[in-house]
């Protein structure tokens, strides 16, 4: 007799679960990797480049804890509400830079995930995004 395993229906509910594990794994590695790189600059180095960067030497920490990612959804929120993302970084590189700082540390990114996935993200970007005030300005100036 010829007997095929069966597949156990729990095998996929594992199989996803333990693909969230290595995504988080995987997270924890990189983020991990550039703070300790940060780590391993004398203060003297960490303190030029935060000055380079016009931030605080713990806002760097803090924004390079966060990986080099954390700012991914800035690009498709400027494509979302119509504003050219080179053209800003070319334009007005230090607005680029501050949006890209504040996006790197804010809180709601599952929020903003949602919103641009159902394509509201126009309608309700001002309700939770630390960078509403400075894409409004943008909009305005568009018009």
């Amino acid at each position: 007799m010829n007997q095929q395993p069966t597949a156990h229906p729990d095998y996929e509910t594992l199989q996803t679960v333990l693909n969230s594990i290595a995504q988080w794994v995987t997270k924890f590695r990189n983020a991990r990797g550039i703070s300790s790189d940060l780590a391993n600059c004398g203060p003297e180095e960490v303190a030029r480049i935060a000055r380079d960067l016009r931030v605080h030497p713990r806002e760097l920490a803090m924004i390079a804890k966060k990986g080099p990612k954390a700012a991914d959804l800035l690009q498709k929120l400027l494509v979302a509400l119509g504003i050219d993302a080179k053209g800003l970084e070319h334009d007005d590189p230090l607005v680029m830079r501050d949006l890209q700082r504040l996006c790197t540390t804010c809180t709601d990114k599952r929020q903003c995930q949602f919103d641009l996935a159902n394509g509201v993200t126009a309608d309700n970007f001002r309700d939770y995004c630390p960078n509403a005030f400075t894409l409004d300005a943008l909009l305005k100036a568009k018009q």
